[in-house]
Parts: structure tokens; sequence; C-alpha cells
């Protein structure tokens, strides 16, 4: 008895070895000599050895033990599935793999009554995110849910993935949440304090990059928690001064993303990020005026990426902006081809915060012929050669080809409002409308 019991946990420990270094030939005939291995658990967590290669990343193990129709939902202990393991080590190939094999995306745990895109938020692995995103928007099982709900599903204490990302300072994982349709004012039940929202959570967790990401996405600075607290409030207990100073109510509101862009049938996919970049540029003026009593050296974008300074050196021989006169034209409007830089195409949407009480707003329209945009596409950067020959080498000078009469209307209202990076300290209502696992408690 005692024997063969000892010759059984011999055998287990030899599978599992082999499984975790990955020895797919020893794991293939082990299996072929005796396909009740396959059978056994290891640890007390139960763990097949589909849990462990999916852990370990191990992806020719785990296919060669799902071609042997191992179903890919087995369960562990705590109920999670080898796919929850994957997502939440960041194992990206075996994430694919599960769910090609068919893998749910819509299964929970016992543990926490997670999801496997709650670990993927939590835990920090964009690819993975990404991934099951990409499934839901096909799965089946996510159809008879709907994309948006399947975004925001939330777990036993009531957190949606977006929740777990800004509590985790994964800034990454909250931006594709938020480009996928994540409630950026959603409140939480009993994870963290009751009532808290992403922006709580990021000001807990004391990551700026979440906070900036949120609020762009148009995060309310005046939402409280159940206790009444603001998202300020939070980040002054946790002593997190730098968030603090960017979420004091009594500052500058951000500008965010605007929602007339929703009117827009086509946004590709290059010109959204030259204007989320825009965006950036533009909020983090205002962050250094915000910033500068007690942060000594807050980076410029442009001191970290050198695209303006790229951008100075070009303007000398490619078409600027006729609005601002400051920037290259990047984004070009259709259908009437139109172009403007990314800076004053967000100009013509960001004059004031969305209200989700009221109406949408318009569409926004052109500004050179008031024709209604359709489209956003990146601007084809022509050099102008003709020009090259008459300027001095010691002297450039920049080409200033108007795409409209400066008399027009169109002109006179826009001019005024100068170059869109210096809007950062300025009201957003200024701008003209016609332009139109364990848990922390915060």
């Amino acid at each position: 008895m005692g024997q063969g019991l000892s010759c059984g946990e011999r055998e287990e420990s030899d599978l599992f070895t082999a499984v975790q270094n990955g020895e797919v030939g020893l794991v293939k005939a082990m299996v072929e000599s005796d396909p009740s291995v396959l059978e056994e658990t290891s640890g007390s967590g139960k763990l097949s050895a589909l849990h462990v290669a999916a852990a370990r990343g191990r992806i020719e193990v785990l296919s060669m033990l799902l071609d042997r129709s191992i179903h890919p939902d087995i369960l562990n202990r705590h109920k999670q599935t080898p796919l929850m393991l994957a997502a939440m080590h960041g194992k990206i190939s075996c994430v694919q793999k599960l769910i090609r094999a068919g893998a749910n995306i819509l299964m929970f745990d016992s543990l926490h009554r997670r999801t496997c895109l709650h670990y993927a938020a939590y835990y920090g692995h964009p690819d993975c995110l990404q991934a099951i995103l990409s499934a839901a928007r096909s799965s089946p099982v996510a159809d008879s849910w709907g994309f948006a709900r399947f975004v925001n599903i939330r777990d036993g204490g009531g957190a949606t993935p977006l929740h777990l990302a800004a509590r985790q300072k994964r800034p990454e994982c909250v931006h594709i949440l938020l480009d996928s349709g994540a409630l950026v004012c959603a409140s939480t039940g009993g994870y963290g304090y009751l009532g808290s929202t992403p922006l709580h959570l990021a000001a807990c967790g004391g990551s700026l990059e979440c906070v900036r990401e949120l609020l762009a996405w148009g995060a309310d600075r005046l939402q409280v928690d159940s206790s009444g607290r603001l998202p300020y409030a939070v980040a002054l207990k946790h002593k997190h001064r730098a968030c603090a100073a960017l979420l004091n109510p009594s500052t500058a509101e951000p500008l965010v993303w605007p929602s007339p862009l929703k009117f827009i049938s086509e946004l590709n996919p290059d010109a959204k990020a030259l204007l989320e970049s825009a965006l950036k540029e533009a909020n983090m003026e205002r962050e250094k005026v915000i910033l500068k009593e007690f942060v000594s050296a807050l980076p410029c974008p442009s001191d970290s990426d050198g695209v303006t300074d790229d951008n100075a050196s070009e303007a000398s021989d490619v078409e600027l902006c006729c609005i601002c006169f400051d920037q290259v034209c990047t984004i070009e409007v259709r259908p009437c081809g139109h172009q403007m830089c990314a800076h004053c195409t967000l100009a013509l949407c960001c004059h004031k915060k969305p209200n989700p009480t009221t109406a949408c707003s318009t569409a926004p329209v052109c500004p050179f012929c008031r024709s209604s945009i359709t489209q956003l596409a990146v601007a084809k950067i022509e050099s102008s050669n003709d020009l090259e020959l008459e300027l001095s080498p010691s002297k450039p000078r920049r080409s200033r080809k108007s795409n409209f009469s400066e008399g027009s209307s169109s002109f006179k209202s826009l001019s005024a409002m100068g170059s869109f990076t210096r809007l950062g300290g300025r009201s957003p209502g200024k701008i003209a409308a016609e332009s139109n696992m364990v848990v922390d408690k915060p």
C-alpha cells in the first residue's frame, strides 16, 4: 500500500515536471502509455496538466493536450479555467490557442467571480486583453450578452475590468478598455469603498497615467463615492500629490475625447492615433502649469520622443495648418478634402465636456466649406519643392498655402483661437460652439 502510493506520487510529479519544463515528447509518451494520467491534479489548487501548461506558457504541450480532445474549460479547485491562468500570467500564445479551441470567455471563477477579462486587466497584459476582446466581438457567447455588456462585466465585488486596471496602475489596459466602450464613471459594489469609480481607484493607486487616461475620456472629478469623497480627497489621503493636483476641482478642466467624433462613420486608426496624441499634448501643457509647484521636472512629450522637433524641422517645406499656422497638416477632412492639423481638428469638437444627461450634439462641420464631416483620414504630406528653390539655406521659410479666402467667416472665427496647443490653460467652454486579488480600500 505504502509503495503503491509512493509510486503514484512519483508518476504525478514526473508528469507535471515534464509539463512545466515543456518536454512535449516525454508528456506525449506518458499520456500514450497511460491516458489516465491526464486525470491527475497537482497541488492543493487541483491544477490539471492543461492548467500548468497554460500558466507556464508551454504552447507545444498545451497544443498536444488540446489535440487529444481535452476540454479547454477544465476547472481547478477555484473553478478557474486554463484560459484564466494564461491571461493571469500573460501567456498570449496560450490565450490565443485556447480561444481557438473554443474556451468559454464568460466563465466565472469561485474565488472572486472573475472572468479571463478581469484577470488580463488586473495583471496588466494588454495583448491578452486585446485577444479576449477580439474574441468577444465574434463569439456566440458574447453575442448572447452583447459586447458592451461583456466589456463592463462585473466580478463578485461589483468591479469591472476597468476598475481593476485603474486600481492596479495599468494605463495601457485602461486605454484599451475605454476605447472598447468601458463605462468611465461606473461605480463599484464591494470592491474598494462602495461607490468608487475608476477615477477613485486610480487616485488610490497613485497612477498619473491612469488618471490622465480617465480624465481624457470624460471621467467626472466631482463624482463622489458612497462616503461622499471626491477622487481628489482619495489622492490626498494616500499622499499622491501629483494626482491630487490634476483632480483638484478648482483647476481647469482637461480636454476630453470629443463625443461629436462619434458621428463620423469611419475614424481611420492612424487618424485616431494622431488625434489622441494631440489631445495628450494639449493636456500635458495644462498639467505642466498645475504640477510645477511640486514637481521639479515634468518631461514634455516633445522632449521625450522628439516629435515636435521633427515637425518643426519639416515645417520649412510642407504645408502648415491654415487655422493655427503652427502645426503641419496631418488630418484630411472627407468628403471635401480640406486639411488641418490634429490639434485644430480636436478644437472643432472639444468645446465642452460631454454631458450624458443631454441630447447628443450635431456632427462637426468643416470650417472651410461648412459641409458635414463624414470621415477623417491621415493627410498626405507633400513637400513644396518649387518653394525650396526660393528659400535661403540660412533662413528657411514656411509655406502657407491657404485652403480658403482670408476674408471668409470661417477664417475669422477659427484663427482667433490660435494654436490648439495653447488652449490647455483655457476653459474649454470659451471655444466657439459653432466650431463644433487582495483588495485595498482606497
